[in-house]
This record gives C-alpha cells, sequence and structure tokens, in this order.
C-alpha cells in the first residue's frame, strides 16, 4: 500500500466523525397557537420541532383546530391543558367531553406516564326513574340506556346511592385529587419520573439526551454550546480543506505516473515511426554520427557530463550494454536510436538547445 493510500484511509477514518459530530442546538419553546400551551424540552412539538429537541416518547401534535394534543400508545387523543415541567406533571383532557367513559379502561403502559393518583371507584347501575334530576350525581356520558344509567363514585361513597342501584364492578381509577368525588368533569393528571427537570428548570442551561435511546438528560451552558459548535466548525474546515489538498496531491501523483508509463511508450513508437522512414543521405548520415560519440553502458557506470540514467527523449532507464550516444558540443546522452532519429529532424540538442550543423 502506498504511502498516499495510507494517508488518505488515516484521514478518512480519523477525521469523517467530524463531519457527523452532533452540534448542540437550542431548541425553543412552541405552541400549536397564540393562546396554547407552551411546549419545551423535554417535550417536542411535531411537526414543528425537530425530534432532537426532544424524546420520541414525548412528542406533542396540533390538531386541526390548532389544540394542543398527546397521544399515547393504548389511548386515544388526549387535549393537553397545562404542562408543569418543574413539577414533572402533565394535564389532559377527552376532546369530546367523555373523560369519565375513558378513565374506566385507562392505559398508560408503553409510555413514561403513570397517574398522579389513584384511587378505587366503585360503578353502578341505576334505573332512570329512581335518580332524581337534583341528585348530586352524574351518569358516565355515553353509557347507559334508556331505562338505567351508570354511575361512578368513591368506594367509600357507593353506599350513599339508592338502593336500587346495583354493583357494576370495583376499580382503581386516576382521579385528579385524593378528595375527588365524581368521575365526570375532571381532567387527568399523569407524572413522570425519568427524566428530572426540576434542577434546571428556569436556568439558561440547554438540556438534550446523551442519546436517542435513554431518558438520561445531559445539562450543559449556553457559553460552552457556542464554544463547543465554533470549535466543531473549525475542526470541520480544516479537515475539508486537508481532504481538498490530499485530492489534488493525489491527482497529481496520478497524473504524473501516468505520464511516466504512457509517454515513453508513445515516443517509441514515434521514433519507430521514423526508423521506417528512407534513411539519410551518405552525407548528412555521416554528419549525423560525427555529432556524438558512441558509449557503452557498464553496471555502475557514470556516463560523461551531467547526465542521469535516464534517457531524456524516451524516458526510459539505460540498461547495462546499451549503447547511448553523448553530443560531442555538450555531452549530453541518449540512446543511440533516438538521437539519431532526432538529429534527422533537429539539428540541436534536446536538452539545452544547443545547434550545429549536420548539412
Amino acid at each position: 500500500m502506498t504511502f498516499s493510500k495510507q494517508v488518505s484511509i488515516f484521514m478518512f477514518l480519523f477525521c469523517f466523525p467530524l463531519l457527523n459530530a452532533p452540534a448542540a442546538k437550542r431548541c425553543y419553546n412552541s405552541s400549536c397557537g397564540n393562546r396554547n400551551v407552551d411546549v419545551r424540552f423535554l417535550f417536542w412539538l411535531f411537526p414543528k420541532q425537530s425530534s432532537t429537541c426532544g424524546h420520541t416518547r414525548f412528542n406533542i401534535l396540533c390538531t386541526d383546530r390548532h389544540e394542543t394534543a398527546l397521544k399515547l400508545p393504548n389511548t386515544e387523543l388526549f387535549l393537553v391543558r397545562d404542562i408543569d415541567s418543574e413539577k414533572q406533571l402533565i394535564r389532559l383532557n377527552d376532546p369530546n367531553n367523555r373523560m369519565a367513559r375513558r378513565l374506566l379502561s385507562f392505559d398508560a403502559s408503553g409510555s413514561p406516564f403513570s397517574p398522579l393518583h389513584l384511587l378505587n371507584h366503585t360503578i353502578l347501575t341505576c334505573p332512570n326513574e329512581d335518580i332524581k334530576s337534583s341528585s348530586p350525581y352524574t351518569p358516565i356520558i355515553c353509557l347507559g340506556n334508556s331505562t338505567s344509567s351508570f354511575f361512578a363514585t368513591r368506594f367509600d361513597l357507593a353506599s350513599s346511592m339508592p338502593s336500587s342501584c346495583q354493583v357494576f364492578k370495583t376499580l382503581l381509577l386516576p382521579v385528579s385529587s385524593l378528595v375527588a368525588v365524581h368521575l365526570n368533569d375532571q381532567d387527568l393528571w399523569l407524572k413522570w419520573d425519568s427524566p428530572s427537570g426540576r434542577d434546571c428548570e428556569g436556568s439558561r442551561s440547554l438540556r438534550g439526551f446523551k442519546n436517542n435511546t435513554t431518558l438520561e438528560v445531559k445539562w450543559f451552558s449556553s457559553f460552552k454550546s457556542g464554544l463547543y459548535n465554533f470549535i466543531l466548525l473549525i475542526l470541520k474546515l480544516i479537515y475539508l480543506s486537508l481532504m481538498t489538498l490530499l485530492f489534488g496531491i493525489t491527482t497529481c501523483v496520478v497524473y504524473v505516473t501516468f505520464s511516466f508509463e504512457w509517454l515513453p511508450t508513445q515516443i517509441r513508437r514515434s521514433l519507430a515511426r521514423h526508423a521506417t522512414r528512407k534513411p539519410p543521405r551518405g552525407r548528412v548520415r555521416s554528419a549525423i554520427v560525427r555529432a556524438y560519440k558512441k558509449v557503452k553502458v557498464e553496471k555502475n557506470m557514470k556516463l560523461p557530463g551531467k547526465n542521469n540514467n535516464i534517457c531524456s527523449i524516451c524516458l526510459s532507464e539505460y540498461a547495462s550494454s546499451e549503447t547511448v550516444g553523448c553530443l560531442l558540443i555538450c555531452e549530453h546522452c541518449f540512446h543511440v536510436e533516438c538521437i539519431d532519429t532526432w538529429l534527422q529532424l533537429r539539428s540541436s540538442c534536446p536538452i539545452c538547445r544547443n545547434s550545429f550543423s549536420i548539412r
């Protein structure tokens, strides 16, 4: 492997990660409308914000009516009424005012959230004629029929219902408060335990996740973030400059290598074509021969004058036992067949251009 290839591979393996290094970005608060919930880290608003502004399990949506909404894995859409990042609470409501019915089958599994409070409730079914219009209990919307209705009340208050009511089931349901009496007309409060935002909430620190698979949060100052981005930009520019320079050097090396391999072949072909032409007249031929002296190349032999071991006409090295011709006027040496062909065309040295008469 050549040195240039080794350098190229090293530059790629060492510097390429810089191009993919994530820059720390400031994610500004967003909302679905002017009078809506303010969405901030660790939540992110789809599609207004990038997923890097929060965790994928904390994504907030905007409805067609520009309302802020949250979709849990095992539930339908909830409207978001409030987000308290310091207390790590989120308040939800049902867009169709059916919260009591939805709480009967609420399932927060698969999400980072859990109910703020859980309380035992008794679900009862009561004949409609036994429930007075002035009753403090409100039936669960969308349950029941023309003859009976369903009610939900705290387990310890079930005995206050009419005796004609029958217990349907007892459930542990999420409630907004431990003293809540009815499920109707109440919001659903959920909490999350990880990650914690209490320590840095309200500060000027930037927040972000250490990676995209965990909920572990990293806090860093705005100043350090700006310095990091600046240094990263400088390193990227240096890397791109070095890669451009390396590409230019590699191109030159390839070109020169190709030239040394291709040009001698072309020159030999040209010499062969000239050799097939009609030889020069005797007097001219005699003058050409007198213009140089023949020297047989021996191993480790030094040619006269300032010559090296390469013929400047065909760019090939002199082989052992080859005969070269050294011009008397300047002592520059060449292959005999090369200088013969040259002098048939020009009466000057191919190197120093000193001219002489061979006519």
